[in-house]
C-alpha cells in the first residue's frame, strides 16, 4: 500500500511509511477537530498537517515507539492517552524499563535502544494533558467518538469508535498473519483475548488498524479469530517443546514467535523470551506446566 490518505465521513486515514510496518503505523487524522491519532505515519502527510496549522491536540492509542515517532511535529499540542500508559512517556529509562524484566542484566542492549529511541523516534518526555476513560463520548463537532479501554498489547491501549460513520479504529488489534504482540513488561495474553471480544461486536461498517492493511471495508469476519489462533498454536508449539525440561534461554532461542532471529537480534531476542514468558506465566497458574526455578517441563 503506497503512502495516501483515504476519507470515512470526517476521519481521514493516513496510510503509513512502508505499508504501515514497524518502525510506522497508520493515522488517523479528523481535521474539523483538530485531532492527529498517532503521529507516525508518513512523515510527509504529518508535516503538511503541522504545517496548516489546523492541528489541536494528539491522541495516542498506547505508549509504543512505532506510534509516537513524529510526536516532534506537534510540540505544542496538547496529548491524549489513557492513563495507564503514560509513564514510559514521561521518561527514558522508564519507557526503556517498561520492555524488560526487572532484575535481568539488559545494559547491553539499553545503551543500543537509547540511542534509537532518541534518533530514530524522536524520544523527549512528555506531559499528558488529558486522560482518555473507557466508554466517554466525545463530540467532536462531525462526528462523536466512543473511547474503548482495550489492554492487552499494553495497559492502557485504547480502540476508538467514530459512531457516525459507522468507523471502529481497532489500534494495535491490528489483524495481521503475524497475530497479537505481547512482548513487554505489561502486555497480558488473557486480557487480549478479553479485548478482541469486545471489538469484534461493536457494530462497525469500517474497521481500521495500525498496521499493514489497515482498512477493512467489510466485516473482518474469520480474521478475528485467525488472530487469536496465532496465539494457541505459539502455545502448542511451546508445549510440544517441553515434553523435556527447558531452560528460559533455550525456549527463548526456539523463536516461536518470530520463526526465526530477527535484527538487531539483541533485541528482538529479549522480545522472544518476553512473549514467552507471557505463556509460561498461563501455563504454570493453569498447572500444565511446572518449573523447579530453572527449567520448565509439561507437569
Amino acid at each position: 500500500m503506497s503512502e495516501s490518505t483515504v476519507k470515512f465521513g470526517p476521519v481521514t486515514f493516513i496510510t503509513g511509511t512502508k505499508g504501515g510496518r514497524y518502525p510506522y503505523c497508520h493515522s488517523l487524522y479528523i481535521e474539523e477537530a483538530g485531532v492527529i491519532i498517532d503521529p507516525a505515519s508518513s512523515l510527509e502527510q504529518l508535516q503538511a498537517i503541522a504545517r496548516s496549522g489546523q492541528a489541536q491536540s494528539v491522541w495516542l492509542s498506547h505508549w509504543h515507539e512505532d506510534h509516537i515517532m513524529y510526536l516532534n511535529l506537534f510540540e505544542s499540542l496538547p496529548i491524549w492517552m489513557h492513563e495507564a500508559d503514560v509513564a514510559p512517556l514521561t521518561d527514558l529509562e522508564t519507557f526503556i524499563d517498561w520492555y524488560f524484566y526487572p532484575g535481568v542484566e539488559y545494559e547491553g542492549l539499553r545503551e543500543t535502544w537509547r540511542p534509537m529511541l532518541l534518533d530514530l523516534f524522536n524520544y523527549k518526555p512528555r506531559q499528558i494533558s488529558r486522560f482518555l476513560k473507557d466508554g466517554e463520548v466525545i463530540d467532536l463537532g462531525s462526528v462523536t467518538v466512543e473511547v474503548l479501554h482495550c489492554p492487552g498489547h499494553s495497559p492502557g491501549s485504547l480502540s476508538f469508535y467514530f459512531r457516525e460513520p459507522g468507523v471502529l479504529f481497532l489500534g494495535d488489534t491490528d489483524l495481521t498473519p503475524f497475530g497479537p504482540w505481547y512482548g513487554d513488561l505489561y502486555s497480558d495474553i488473557d486480557e487480549i483475548y478479553r479485548t478482541v471480544d469486545r471489538l469484534r461486536n461493536i457494530p462497525a461498517r469500517i474497521w481500521l488498524t495500525s498496521h499493514e492493511q489497515g482498512v477493512f471495508e467489510s466485516d473482518p469476519g474469520p480474521l478475528w479469530d485467525e488472530y487469536l489462533q496465532v496465539i494457541q498454536t505459539r502455545e502448542d508449539k511451546l508445549l510440544d517443546f517441553l515434553t523435556e525440561p527447558r531452560t528460559m534461554a533455550e525456549i527463548a532461542g526456539r523463536w516461536i514467535v518470530y520463526g526465526k532471529p530477527k535484527q538487531p537480534v539483541e533485541m528482538f531476542a529479549i522480545i522472544e523470551e518476553i512473549s514467552m514468558a507471557k505463556h509460561l506465566e498461563r501455563l504454570l497458574k493453569k498447572e500444565i506446566v511446572i518449573s523447579d526455578g530453572e527449567r520448565y517441563r509439561l507437569k
